[in-house]
């Protein structure tokens, strides 16, 4: 097996960083832009923010989402997961569980504390 390093892991990470614009709580996983935008949203905000790639916890790279303090939701339901959208390419970034779901109602707002998205190194 061959081993990826820091810097394709680190330009991997920096694409959530450069092209992000949107997260979206959803109602399950998206696999899809579709799905992240309108099939499974909750609500969204564009105050998304990445920080530079560095080591992950256990390993391999992670970089940080600053907490979200202003989301807008827009539909009511149970919001279990998140997504990172680039509205501009209609590109999914990256999906996530929330760490705990959160009922929401829509014309309500949300907000989700800072997290990681880590690549970890290959097994």
């Amino acid at each position: 097996m061959a081993s990826i390093s820091d810097y394709v892991l680190d330009a991997a990470l920096a694409k959530l960083d450069t092209e992000a614009d949107r997260i979206d709580i959803t109602s399950q996983e998206a696999t899809t832009y579709a799905e992240a935008v309108t099939t499974y949203t909750l609500g969204n905000s564009t105050s998304v923010s990445f920080g530079a790639p560095e080591d992950g916890d256990t390993s391999g790279r992670k970089t940080r989402c600053a907490a979200i303090s202003d989301g807008s939701v827009t539909g009511s339901g149970t919001a279990t997961h998140y997504s990172i959208v680039d509205v501009s390419a209609t590109r999914l970034l990256a999906t996530g569980s929330l760490t705990t779901s959160q009922a929401v109602v829509s014309g309500n707002t949300f907000t989700v504390a800072a997290f990681d998205v880590e690549i970890p190194d290959p097994a």
